[in-house]
C-alpha cells in the first residue's frame, strides 16, 4: 500500500500541476531538468522558518505568434508534510503587481520578461514567499495526458456546450483525430480533447477567467479520481509518461523525496485556493485590463493559508 501511495503522489503532483496550467495538444516535449534558468539567480527567497512546508512555483506556458514565451497560468504548490496536505493556490494572471526593474504590470508578464527566475522572484517579493523551485508544463500537452487516463467524467452545463465545442474541430484536425463535439449537457465521460476544451473556455457567459479556474479545478479532481482507481502496475506505467512532458529544476529523485515526506499522515488531502479571494478585488487600468487588490493583504492571507491552515475565504 505504501508503494501505491508513493507512486500515486509522484504522478499526482505532476498531473495536478498540468491540469491547472491550461490545456492543449501534445508536441512531443521530453522531460527536461531546466537547472540553468535558476542557477545563480536572485530569487528574493525569504526564510519562513517552517521546514515542513515546501513551496513550488507552477507555470503553464504558451507561445505568442512571434515566438515569445508567456505563462498564462501561475500557481503555488504547497506540500505540507506536518498536516498531510497538498495545497494548490492559483494566482490570477492579470493581477497588478510590482515586477523588479519593470514597474507595475500584470503578474504573468514577469515570465515573459525573465523566464522562471524573474517569475519566481516576482511571486516571492509580492507575496512574501520562499519559492526556490519550479515545475512547468506547456499548454500543448493536456489532451494526451487526459487521454492516457482514459478520459475524465465531467458534469457539463448547458451554457458551456457552445464554447466547449467552438475550437474542438481545430484541435482534432491538429491532432489527426476524428471530430468529437460534445452533444449534450450532463455528467459524461470526456476524452482528452473534449476535457482540454472544457478547461479552457471562459467566454460566452461562462464566467471569464474566474469560471475557467473553477472548471480546471473540476477537471483536476476528475483526474485524481481516475488515478485513485488505478492499480499499482498501472500507476508505475503511467508515471514516466507524465514526467516526460514536464520541465523542472527538480529531479525525479527530489520529487520522490518530497512524496515520501507527504506520507507521514497517510494519503494527503488536496486543497485548491485562489488569490485574490472573492470580494477583495476590482478591475483597474484605463481599459480594465488589470485585477487590482491589496497585495500586502493578499500576501498575508496566502501565508496564513499555507502555514497556518487558515482557509482562503471571501473578504
Amino acid at each position: 500500500m505504501i508503494r501505491r501511495w508513493l507512486t500515486l503522489i509522484v504522478v499526482a503532483v505532476v498531473l495536478f500541476f498540468g491540469v491547472r496550467t491550461g490545456f492543449g495538444l501534445i508536441t512531443g516535449l521530453q522531460y527536461n531538468r531546466d537547472t540553468e534558468s535558476l542557477r545563480g539567480a536572485d530569487l528574493a527567497v525569504g526564510d519562513k522558518g517552517d521546514s515542513s512546508v515546501t513551496n513550488i512555483a507552477l507555470f503553464g506556458v504558451d507561445a505568442d505568434n512571434d515566438g515569445t514565451r508567456r505563462s498564462d497560468c501561475m500557481m503555488v504548490l504547497s506540500l505540507d508534510s506536518s498536516r498531510g496536505k497538498v495545497k494548490i493556490t492559483s494566482l490570477m494572471r492579470d493581477s497588478k503587481v510590482e515586477i523588479d526593474r519593470h514597474g507595475e504590470a500584470k503578474l504573468n508578464h514577469s515570465y515573459s520578461y525573465g523566464g522562471p527566475a524573474l517569475a519566481i522572484r516576482t511571486i516571492n517579493q509580492n507575496f512574501d514567499l520562499n519559492i526556490e523551485h519550479f515545475v512547468q508544463v506547456d499548454f500543448s500537452q493536456m489532451a494526451n495526458l487526459i487521454g492516457a487516463l482514459g478520459g475524465v467524467e465531467i458534469d457539463v452545463k448547458e451554457n458551456e456546450i457552445k464554447e466547449l465545442n467552438k475550437f474542438i474541430g481545430e484541435y482534432c484536425r491538429a491532432a489527426g483525430a476524428p471530430e468529437c463535439p460534445v452533444e449534450k449537457s450532463g455528467k459524461q465521460m470526456l476524452n482528452g480533447i473534449q476535457a482540454m476544451s472544457y478547461g479552457r473556455i471562459r467566454k460566452g457567459g461562462t464566467g471569464d477567467d474566474w469560471g475557467r479556474v473553477e472548471r480546471q479545478g473540476i477537471v483536476l479532481e476528475a483526474m485524481f479520481d481516475r488515478i485513485r482507481g488505478l492499480s499499482v502496475p498501472e500507476l508505475i506505467q503511467l508515471a514516466p509518461k507524465m514526467l516526460k512532458y514536464v520541465t523542472s529544476d527538480l529531479s525525479l529523485t527530489q520529487i520522490t523525496g518530497l512524496a515520501i515526506g507527504m506520507l507521514k499522515h497517510g494519503m494527503p488531502t488536496i486543497e485548491h485556493g485562489r488569490i485574490p479571494v472573492d470580494g477583495a478585488w476590482s478591475y483597474g487600468g484605463s481599459q480594465g485590463q488589470y485585477i487590482v487588490f491589496d497585495v500586502e493583504q493578499a500576501a498575508q492571507q496566502l501565508n496564513d493559508y499555507i502555514y497556518n491552515d487558515v482557509p482562503l475565504t471571501s473578504k
